[in-house]
């Protein structure tokens, strides 16, 4: 993964940012000079000339304001984009796509010799090479059209001079889904996407986008007749201040006439998934693996089936608190926030849920809109989660929760997957085939350190997990 720190992760937040400007400050009458704002006349190009650069704005434009950018009409000006934008009465269907012309076609996952090779006399990466591709004069040289990528010649080497060159969207992929096409291109197949994430954060182009959801909800905002909630996800905790009666006031401050705390979905979640492991124990199962991560469960339906039996069927801590609120205000319009794009394919799913924004939507919502949240006077909950349900985000969290609930009605013996990966996948496959007898609980997070570390974080996985633990600690024991 790429480190947050990047300009494809700061352009990406500039185009969100102008976007929702150019919204809340006149419906989009300026929306055509962003790409010349944001790649002035006096810039260096980055990619090749400041047409192309200027083009890679206007697709993350189209992006920012809910399109997929492949699907349309390459001559569509951002001027008619935004009125089609304005106009739909619904979000289109929720897509992780790779961006005409930005994408720089890398060349396939390859070994390579670098220049520390001394074409040394042992040659342990010919002597050890399968299919016999590397020949040695005064370097070794890799013949790349036989070679398997087997990587003994890499692990074999004692100069470290022979590396593994990735393609970082593949790479990242744990299911497969993203593959190149005659032309080199990358593409992401709909059937296989899980909707992680994790591509658009690896790719150091910035040329895999997902289509935002935000102008739909600032749409909504906007209109005076229109009443709705935003349901906080309880990584929320950091990610716009340290403050958490503060970030709610902000959302308030944005427009919206409620905000409620999603770790009391959390609670509800833990009750159910207690409940469930009881009785499937009691009935002799075999193991039971958590449902709250949405990507897992996508990954499960398309890629792991034959692990369905041993899913819980509780909802996540999203299905019970939309559920709650659409009883309480039928006529709001549900907005949940969090850091998971995959929550937008849960959400297409639950009538209860509206749309689905992650934090880095609503950071730019807060910049375009001038809320300084520092400043803000400190709001709260009208009703207060569990220690355990506010824990939920980070990984080990949902087991811990269960555990909590579960206490001695039976035997409890949990493992956690901190990550999917092509690994963990190939993992968990052999589980339905012959689970560990160890385990009897497997919590399955899909972004490594939980949904902390989601792909529409604004703050370091690290930094979020030691907020988030220290906001447990000032809350309450969730009741059994």
């Amino acid at each position: 993964m790429l480190n947050p720190k990047n300009n494809a992760a700061f352009l990406r937040s500039a185009v969100l940012t102008g976007v929702a400007r150019s919204f809340l400050k006149n419906d989009f009458t300026d929306i055509e000079n962003l790409p010349l704002e944001l790649v002035p006349d006096d810039s260096k190009p980055a990619r090749g000339s400041l047409e192309k650069d200027r083009n890679a704005v206007k697709q993350l434009c189209l992006a920012a304001m809910g399109f997929t950018p492949c699907r349309l009409d390459e001559n569509l000006t951002l001027t008619d984009a935004a009125k089609n934008a304005l106009s739909r009465t619904a979000p289109e269907k929720a897509t992780v796509s790779v961006l005409p012309g930005v994408c720089d076609a890398c060349k396939s996952t390859r070994y390579e010799v670098t220049s520390a090779c001394h074409g040394c006399y042992a040659r342990p990466c010919a002597v050890n090479c399968p299919k016999q591709t590397i020949i040695v004069a005064k370097k070794a040289v890799i013949l790349q059209e036989n070679c398997i990528k087997c990587g003994l010649c890499a692990g074999n080497c004692p100069y470290n001079a022979i590396n593994k060159a990735l393609v970082p969207c593949e790479e990242a992929c744990p299911v497969g889904a993203i593959s190149k096409d005659e032309n080199g291109i990358e593409h992401i197949d709909d059937d296989k996407c899980i909707s992680c994430g994790k591509c658009i954060i690896s790719c150091p182009f910035g040329a895999i986008v997902h289509n935002s959801q935000l102008i739909d909800v600032l749409n909504a905002l906007k209109n005076p007749a229109q009443k709705t909630i935003a349901m906080l996800a309880p990584a929320v905790i950091g990610q716009f201040g340290n403050d958490l009666g503060k970030i709610i006031t902000a959302f308030k401050t944005l427009g919206f006439d409620e905000v409620v705390e999603v770790a009391q979905g959390a609670d509800l979640t833990t009750k159910h998934e207690a409940a469930e492991f009881i009785e499937r124990m009691h009935d002799g199962a075999k193991f039971m693996t958590t449902s709250c991560c949405p990507a897992w469960m996508q990954a499960m339906e398309k890629h792991m089936p034959e692990l369905k039996e041993y899913v819980s069927t509780s909802g996540s801590p999203m299905y019970y608190i939309a559920e709650v609120m659409k009883k309480e205000f039928p006529e709001y319009k549900t907005v949940f926030v969090g850091p998971c794009l995959a929550k937008r394919l849960e959400a297409e799913r639950n009538p209860n849920v509206d749309y689905v924004l992650v934090f880095e939507e609503l950071q730019a919502a807060f910049d375009a809109a001038q809320i300084n949240v520092a400043t803000l006077e400190a709001d709260k909950f009208a009703v207060e989660a569990s220690a355990q349900g506010r824990r939920f985000p980070l990984s080990g969290g949902v087991a811990a929760a269960v555990a909590f609930v579960v206490g001695d009605k039976t035997e409890y013996k949990p493992m956690k997957i901190d990550g999917l990966t092509k690994d963990s996948c190939k993992q968990l496959k052999r589980f339905a085939v012959k689970a560990p007898d160890d385990v009897n609980m497997v919590e399955i997070m899909c972004c490594e350190g939980g949904c902390i570390a989601g792909p529409g974080a604004v703050i370091p996985a690290k930094r979020g997990t030691v907020l988030v633990e220290n906001y447990v600690k000032t809350s309450k024991d969730i009741e059994r």
